[in-house]
């Protein structure tokens, strides 16, 4: 046995210097990422070619492998050559696996205890994203009740294909599969472009027999975004043979797609038989209950952890569930807009505002916004005419009008200042930095001033009357 412990590990005489690494990624990454993730590793063993390291959480080891993994990597490589990979264990297994090494004599055993603790290069599983938190709606039930009854009872439903569009839940409903069924099985949770990415690293290191036992030595096997295996011919004959090996020894499959089967362009015929064989459910777009309760759940759980006891209104809430409903991603993208836009300014945002901020994601009718509608609609706002605004007399009743047009033309358009000061009777640039300096001083002060502005803004951005 300790013969091939020798064999295993590498030279003794040229040991990696542990805290020489540390100072070099200390360098490397800043002494903030170095004190709050990196300090936290230690080396556990060197062998021949890989270095085994541990950290005190799953959380942390996550973290590193995600963020840090390629760079540490390249510092060793610095100082061992001969290095080309790094596995991690979790600080309390560490005596367990190391016992396991000095008195396994099974060379099979050695490989499954290889194998369970490599989540390194593959897995990807979140905590965050399990059945309890996943909102049900009418257009997802099927899909999680699919999910459900899978991490049940494994191989009811062989294979399981969840597809629907872009941030509609399927790679929460995967890794919420993944996480129930973690503790007792053996669970793979990759992306295909991830599958991919290591299929053609494993032929140029000419070392496809690891990555077949790998891959084929798991119980539960979930992949992602199926649809970028598109053309890639050798990767798809190796997913099929890896398939349906998992396939024969009872091993649960559960693969996502943004399209149905038979609509996956580019992939071989076969492959996406065997997929329309098992069960397919979609995930259709959410209606406006879904989307609704989505966003008040995450208001409500930022109104328990933001120590600034930020709060978005229900008028707001409704608003976005009812404009913003292509995706649950884009969803919550736009409430994270207006999040931070609370925590700038601290305050939370008008009507006006929000829209102004999700420009981009609203299905409004919007008017085409130039300079000559901006002063008519401020004219006929301040009860003026427009030769009135645009003549060089400088009277108080005048010049207000003229400068909040001039404002509302540098925030509204993508004209330059001498632009909009030629629309203006050809003035200079300088009167338009002026007026623009002096509207935004009166705002800080002038609430009556805000709400006109507020009114003006929908007026020209959306057809709106009196909406602040």
């Amino acid at each position: 046995m300790k013969n091939n412990l020798t064999n295993i590990k590498s030279d003794n005489i040229n040991k990696i210097d542990w805290k020489l690494l540390q100072n070099e990624m200390k360098n490397k990454f800043g002494s903030e990422i170095y004190d709050s993730w990196l300090k936290k590793i230690d080396l556990v063993d060197e062998f021949k070619n890989y270095v085994l390291l541990s950290v005190s959480t799953r959380f942390i080891r996550d973290w590193i492998t995600s963020r840090y993994l390629d760079q540490i990597l390249k510092i060793i490589k610095l100082y061992k050559k001969d290095i080309s990979r790094i596995e991690f264990v979790i600080n309390e297994n560490i005596k367990t696996n190391n016992n396991e090494i000095k008195q396994d004599n099974s060379s099979d055993n050695e490989k499954v205890s290889f194998i369970k603790d490599s989540y390194l290069q593959y897995n990807r599983i979140d905590p965050n994203k399990n059945f309890e938190n996943f909102l049900l709606g009418k257009s997802n039930k099927l899909a999680f009740e699919a999910a459900k009854k899978v991490s049940e009872q494994i191989a009811h439903y062989n294979p399981l294909y969840i597809y629907g569009g872009v941030g509609m839940g399927k790679t929460h409903l995967l890794n919420a599969i993944g996480l129930s069924l973690k503790e007792k099985n053996k669970v793979m949770f990759i992306s295909a472009e991830r599958f991919m990415y290591q299929f053609v690293k494993s032929i140029k290191s000419n070392d496809m027999v690891k990555f077949k036992e790998y891959f084929r030595n798991t119980d539960i096997f979930l992949i992602d975004d199926i649809q970028f295996m598109n053309g890639k011919e050798a990767m798809q004959e190796e997913f099929f043979h890896t398939f349906n090996v998992l396939l024969e020894k009872g091993s649960q499959i559960i693969v996502s797609a943004d399209r149905p089967p038979n609509k996956l362009t580019r992939i071989q015929e076969r492959i996406k038989s065997r997929f329309s064989g098992g069960l397919v459910v979609d995930i259709q777009n959410a209606d406006f209950e879904l989307r609704y309760n989505i966003i008040k759940s995450k208001n409500e759980d930022l109104g328990i952890h933001d120590p600034n006891n930020i709060k978005i209104s229900d008028e707001i809430i409704k608003f976005i569930s009812t404009e913003v409903n292509t995706s649950i991603r884009e969803l919550v993208g736009a409430f994270n807009r207006i999040v931070s836009f609370s925590r700038i300014y601290g305050k939370t945002p008008s009507m006006s505002e929000v829209k102004v901020i999700l420009k981009d994601l609203l299905n409004l009718t919007e008017n085409k916004v130039d300079i000559d509608n901006i002063q008519t609609i401020v004219c006929k706002y301040f009860k003026i005419s427009k030769n009135e605004m645009l003549s060089p007399r400088r009277s108080r009743y005048l010049v207000r009008p003229r400068q909040t047009a001039i404002y509302l033309a540098k925030m509204l358009t993508s004209k330059s200042l001498p632009e909009i000061g030629r629309s203006f009777a050809n003035r200079d640039h300088t009167t338009v930095i002026h007026s623009v300096k002096t509207i935004e001083k009166l705002r800080k002060d002038d609430n009556e001033l805000n709400l006109s502005i507020d009114s003006l803004k929908n007026k020209i951005l959306y057809k709106q009357e009196n909406e602040i």
